[in-house]
């Protein structure tokens, strides 16, 4: 499922190519994906115009000039992608967005969608969102004051989004990693220096995922050299028996509350 750096990714790439076009044809061929009646999901959003798209967790907004906003999450196996005249992608595509010449295909919402929603409906939907673990207002004071609330395993506080926004499996592994904590520790065991170490590496590995792309699969358009290079740079995450590129102990694949989970058992304690 795609996390916080993805969807930043998504975010960058797709505000060079749709903000400010607009959008000339609709197409939805699974009802299920939006959240009203095709033909009115087809007649608010033709005719529109994208303003901005915003990022919010593992949500994007895109901003129509009519006032109304389009939600997207990809959930598991759903992915963007923006095709000019010349080019398409052998995929499904649940909704398609024509801008002119270029179209922006929503493909494999089998669990995601997009919807349509007005501000109101669109601050429902994150009234339960922890902060943002990247904004500039997130700082090492506040993670410590939410930090002593916490309880359970390390890796479950990390991938609550009533605790903090936009991480997910992948990132919560390579967070401990880099952290050199066992994802399995305890969050209300953790000392105080322990818990600044965890916030520091929070913002490192986000910021390194940012930069490296994230670690989906498809590009977003024909000659995305950025989208998925986090792939190729992963510390821990799907490394199961790979040597640690610390101490070269083997790295682990092990459960935690039903999650995929990868640490090393040499240098994380």
């Amino acid at each position: 499922m795609p996390e916080l750096p993805e969807m930043e990714t998504y975010k960058r790439l797709l505000s060079e190519r749709v903000i400010g076009k607009n959008i000339t044809a609709v197409e939805v061929t699974r009802e299920k994906t939006v959240n009203v009646p095709v033909d009115q999901f087809i007649k608010e959003v033709q005719g529109c115009s994208i303003t901005a798209i915003e990022r919010r967790a593992k949500f994007l907004v895109f901003k129509l000039n009519s006032g109304k906003r389009l939600l997207v999450h990809l959930m598991l196996g759903g992915v963007m992608y923006v095709a000019s005249e010349d080019d398409d992608i052998d995929r499904t595509k649940q909704v398609t967005l024509s801008f002119g010449g270029t179209r922006l295909f929503f493909i494999g919402l089998r669990l995601g969608y997009l919807h349509l929603l007005t501000d109101g409906q669109l601050e429902e939907t994150f009234e339960d969102l922890g902060p943002e673990p990247t904004d500039p207002s997130f700082t090492v004071n506040r993670f410590l004051s939410l930090m002593e609330k916490k309880r359970g395993a390390l890796k479950t506080t990390l991938v609550n989004q009533k605790f903090l926004a936009g991480i997910g499996n992948l990132y919560s592994d390579e967070i401990c990693f880099h952290a050199k904590l066992l994802p399995k520790r305890q969050s209300n065991d953790l000392s105080e220096q322990e818990k600044t170490t965890l916030y520091n590496s929070i913002q490192t590995v986000l910021a390194r995922g940012i930069q490296l792309g994230g670690y989906m699969d498809v590009p977003v358009y024909k000659g995305d050299q950025l989208t998925g290079s986090y792939n190729h740079h992963c510390f821990v995450y799907d490394l199961e028996g790979q040597p640690c590129q610390r101490c070269g102990q083997p790295i682990i694949k092990d459960e935690i509350s039903s999650r995929k989970t990868f640490y090393c058992n040499g240098c994380q304690k």
